[in-house]
């Protein structure tokens, strides 16, 4: 039996969402895809700015990138700036469990979505901002989107081959984590305010974030001046060998974290020269790493990439190097159930990405986010 609204563990929540395009759409949809009633606030005119973002359009007002972040919400077009449209928003507010924005560091006051500004319409309300670089520096008021963060924090610097440009990741990595950061802050202060009755502010910057998933390398620096650098096809900076292997018909990416999964290698190769003593554990493999991976990537390209599955998968960590169409249609990701039907009015057949969390085993349900407006009427009355 599949899992119920009513079943889910963020039901009865109330959240009101002042967000456009990613971090924050993002984060709100993890929320909303628990239980949360999430309510977009939207302004006149088009809403959301992502519901005009291309090129894949389902009908006006929406957009396959839109409804990608934006799942089993709800939309309330109001004109926060306004008397009547603060009238109306400090009345939901007044229902509400928390306010989620996604704005520039220095527009939550300005607009009044502060704990501060909040606090006499309901004590308990959380607030809760993500912004490109917080709202009590210098920087307050700057514009600021993923790729800045990524340059700034150095991950163009440890991505890409060692003699290639600064590169930047293919997704945008620091939103998706700043959006899953901010949720968590949220449901933190969520169980504060449930156990004191006072909410509070919570902020997460795209900037911090960015430095924070420096994790090692970042302590590696701080306290012994170790710069990380790139390494050759994708390769871990310590461990040996943990990279990419080509193979007959493209690649793996072979992981020997452990001696156990080393022994695992060698057990599949019939190569004497593998087992001398130079290779016998990881400061030495790690020391030989250039003789080492010579004579792997004769033996890896010997083979498939599926005769390497077929002979290793489950013995130690290796995955074949899939192109994003092949990741999509790969037949585990389906039985996995991590492709899920959205219907759409526009187009029946619509299909996202269902999220990763499981509660009892089973896969969270979902539904298109609202059309603009839809839920003005319901939540707001017939004015």
């Amino acid at each position: 039996m599949s899992l119920q609204p009513q079943d889910l563990p963020l039901a009865g929540v109330r959240i009101l969402a002042v967000e456009q395009y990613g971090a924050g759409p993002f984060a709100s949809m993890h929320l909303a895809d628990l239980g949360a009633e999430v309510i977009k606030i939207e302004s006149p005119g088009g809403g959301d700015v992502s519901r005009a973002t291309g090129p894949h359009f389902l009908g006006e007002h929406d957009s396959q990138f839109f409804q990608t972040f934006n799942r089993n919400k709800a939309s309330v077009v109001l004109d926060l700036k306004s008397p009547p449209g603060r009238a109306d928003f400090e009345r939901l507010v007044a229902g509400a469990d928390a306010v989620l924005n996604n704005l520039r560091g220095d527009q939550p006051a300005k607009l009044g979505l502060t704990h501060e500004a909040l606090k006499a319409v309901k004590p308990s309300i959380v607030c809760a901002h993500l912004s490109a670089y917080g709202r009590d520096n210098e920087r307050a008021a700057w514009p600021g989107y993923d790729y800045l963060m990524q340059a700034e924090a150095g991950f163009m610097d440890l991505t890409g081959e060692p003699d290639g440009p600064p590169t930047r990741m293919g997704l945008s990595m620091v939103d998706y984590m700043t959006g899953v950061t901010l949720a968590t802050g949220l449901l933190a202060a969520l169980v504060g305010a449930m156990k004191t009755g006072r909410g509070r502010d919570v902020d997460v910057s795209l900037f911090d974030t960015a430095l924070f998933q420096l994790t090692y390398p970042a302590t590696w620096y701080l306290n012994g001046g170790h710069v990380t650098g790139r390494q050759p096809r994708s390769a871990h900076p310590a461990t040996v060998p943990c990279q990419i292997f080509g193979t007959a018909d493209g690649h793996v990416f072979v992981m020997c974290m452990t001696d156990k999964f080393w022994q695992a290698l060698l057990a599949e190769l019939a190569v004497p020269a593998l087992r001398e003593p130079r290779f016998a554990d990881a400061a030495q493999r790690r020391a030989h790493k250039a003789e080492l991976i010579a004579l792997l990537d004769a033996e890896f390209a010997k083979r498939s990439s599926a005769d390497w599955m077929a002979a290793l998968a489950g013995k130690l960590p290796i995955a074949p190097v899939l192109t994003l169409a092949q990741a999509l249609d790969n037949a585990y990701a389906a039985r996995v159930g991590m492709l899920q039907p959205l219907p759409h009015a526009v187009a029946p057949d619509f299909r996202v990405l269902a999220n990763p969390i499981k509660l009892d085993g089973q896969r969270l349900p979902g539904r298109g986010c609202a059309a603009l407006g839809a839920d003005n009427a319901r939540l707001l009355g017939s004015r």
